[in-house]
């Protein structure tokens, strides 16, 4: 019998504001592997584009941890909640589940396993990177909106030049990580 592979990748863990979110991705036999590139080397455009593919081409799940959860467990593990979130929405259940970076989240009856850039090397985890990055650009973009003195529309939230200037001249919002390196050092210095 065919092995069923999900690839599951997070995004958002730098970033300074909102939950982190993570995708589990089970690619059909029909989508072609060599569009898949990790998200970080796609243009916006081409990453909507390829979500949408990808999409109709599999079987996915998209999870979050929200930023109480990050405040309360770490971003870390707040990552590793979401990816397990998203593996276990998945409606089929993979016989082996390739996980990007150097943890993985503790799941019973479950086949895991890391892979380091896993994000450049497996196109289920390349897919699953591109459907998490845009699902949170969709939301970060939103927020962007309300509070667009922040940037976030261009740098979804994470520790920009100009991010880190609007933080000091306008505080934070109820969206900023206060646990976060710079702005814990902004609140305990002002």
């Amino acid at each position: 019998m065919k092995e069923i592979i999900a690839g599951v990748d997070e995004v958002g863990r730098g970033s300074l504001i909102g939950p982190v979110y993570a995708a589990a991705v089970i690619l059909n036999n029909k989508i072609d592997k060599k569009k898949l590139k990790d998200s970080k080397k796609l243009t916006k455009k081409n990453r909507k584009m390829l979500e949408k593919y990808i999409k109709k081409n599999s079987r996915w799940a998209i999870a979050s941890a929200s930023l109480d959860e990050i405040e309360k467990l770490n971003i870390l593990n707040a990552s590793l909640l979401a990816m397990k979130r998203a593996i276990k929405k998945l409606k089929h259940k993979p016989s082996l589940v390739l996980i990007d970076g150097n943890k993985i989240p503790k799941i019973k009856n479950y086949r895991l396993k890391n892979v380091i850039k896993g994000d450049q090397k497996i196109p289920e985890i390349s897919a699953a990177s591109i459907i998490a990055k845009v699902s949170r650009d969709r939301l970060i973009s939103r927020m962007s909106k309300k509070f667009n003195v922040y940037y976030w529309d261009k740098n979804a939230g994470y520790g920009t030049k100009d991010h880190i200037l609007a933080i000091k001249k306008f505080g934070i919002t109820k969206h900023h990580r206060k646990t976060f390196q710079p702005i814990h050092n902004i609140l305990s210095h002002s």
